[in-house]
């Protein structure tokens, strides 16, 4: 098994309750990925440095938040108060998107309508099937608003609304691609997407989800182990690692980030499913987290939820006095070019402007550059128009006795993605006719 993250974990985890003999190797001196957490400062809730939210969407996951014996509750969803839109030409406090009147505000709802009847036209499990599926990959969520005729104001809101979950631009992201993802929720509106996808979290904390599962698996586990290479072959499989330590196995797990997986050296797989898998992206993005004595972003009547057209697309609250946020990746080059000891004052400056001064002065911070970090290089992945015809049916398929599993190989990433994706990559190593025998066990 490569990589301790998620989906490497559920794998191994499942694999060694079938019987098999695991060893799960994990470059980083800890386990999680992109999931990751401190205590708190004042023995609270734990404090989230990577993945947090899920939905009632994200079945595979909240599976296995119940399996763990794990709560969940309530995310900022959730907290009263207005929505801050950190735009161009102020800080506005809204319900909604500030729309200048009735007329944007219906061409708005008029282009949801024609989204959710062709999201309900497209299979999520194979959007290639789709008989315009080209047409659809080919055209960027905002060339394709343009062409039923929506208003700038419709633009400006899908763009900044893409923007804030840090995945990249309206305008480089397929249309297909969007559709798939919203195809799976029961209601694929933009404006169902947070009750549907971001309204649940664990209450001990999402890296508890990824602790347990280690605390199970055990000595099964080798931190700090760093594969350099691997070759695939009938009678079996060989790892090496960056120590110049060799590992034999009958099959081999890759629960790596595909743009880490890339410049892995992998022989004898099948030359289709590595092309597949390189043509995947991920959206660089950072995540900034920040610790308060309070949420003073309710003496502004502000809920903590923001988008926006600045630095930080986005920003939420975890918790009461611990706010997350996002810089995306048409955007995290700004903060790269930013000298490093006065990243943290220039992301202080955002808050403050739409939070007032209090917001400019936390207890804590820290910030995680993804886009840059070695062990992941990135995000979520992003789907450029093309990609997902690109890329192909191979996606998320399996072909022993080389398996790959992780966040990017479902439909929309997410914590979501990596359970879901690694349990039935544990299934199909295991012999089982479908996934399902997994998730009974």
């Amino acid at each position: 098994m490569l990589g301790a993250g998620l989906a490497g974990l559920a794998a191994a985890r499942d694999l060694a309750s079938g019987g098999a003999d695991v060893l799960v190797l994990e470059a980083r001196d800890r386990v999680g990925g992109r999931v990751e957490q401190v205590a708190a400062l004042d023995g609270g809730r734990p404090i989230q440095l990577g993945g947090e939210l899920v939905g009632p969407v994200h079945t595979a996951y909240l599976g296995l938040v119940d399996e763990l014996e794990l709560s969940l509750e309530p995310t900022y969803t959730a907290v009263p108060g207005e929505t801050t839109y950190d735009l161009l030409e102020g800080v506005f406090r809204a319900d909604g998107f500030p729309f200048a009147g009735e007329v944007e505000l219906a061409d708005y709802a008029r282009v949801q309508e024609l989204f959710v009847e062709l999201a309900q036209s497209v299979d999520p499990a194979d959007p290639w099937s789709h008989p315009e599926a080209r047409k659809l990959d080919d055209a960027s969520i905002g060339v394709w608003a343009r062409s039923v005729g929506a208003l700038p104001s419709t633009v400006r809101a899908l763009e900044v609304g893409s923007l804030s979950l840090a995945a990249g631009s309206a305008e480089r992201t397929s249309l297909l691609s969007e559709l798939r993802k919203a195809a799976i929720a029961p209601d694929p509106s933009f404006d169902a997407y947070y009750e549907h996808w971001e309204s649940l979290q664990v209450a001990e904390g999402s890296a508890e989800v990824a602790l347990r599962m280690a605390a199970e698996l055990g000595e099964r586990i080798r931190l700090g182990e760093e594969v350099r290479s691997v070759e695939v072959g009938a009678g079996g499989c060989t790892i090496a690692a960056v120590s110049r330590e060799r590992f034999e196995a009958e099959v081999v797990v890759c629960a790596l980030p595909v743009s880490v997986l890339g410049n892995l050296r992998i022989e004898g797989a099948d030359p289709a499913r590595l092309a597949s898998l390189r043509r995947q992206r991920h959206a660089h993005a950072a995540k900034l987290v920040t610790v308060y004595e309070r949420s003073v972003w309710a003496d502004l009547g502000a809920n903590g939820l923001s988008e926006g057209e600045h630095l930080l697309a986005s920003t939420w609250p975890q918790r009461d006095g611990v706010l997350s946020g996002l810089v995306p990746p048409e955007r995290v080059a700004w903060l790269l070019a930013t000298a490093e000891d006065e990243r943290e004052s220039v992301l202080h400056e955002e808050l403050r402007r739409m939070y007032g001064d209090a917001a400019a002065a936390p207890l804590a911070t820290y910030l995680r550059l993804w886009a840059t970090d070695p062990f992941t290089r990135g995000y979520v992945t992003h789907w450029w128009p093309g990609d997902v015809l690109r890329v192909g049916p191979l996606h998320g398929t399996h072909v022993p006795p080389f398996y790959v599993c992780g966040s990017d190989q479902w439909v929309a990433g997410y914590m979501e993605g990596a359970v879901h994706t690694g349990r039935a990559a544990a299934a199909s190593a295991l012999g089982a006719k479908d996934s399902e025998w997994v998730h009974a066990r």
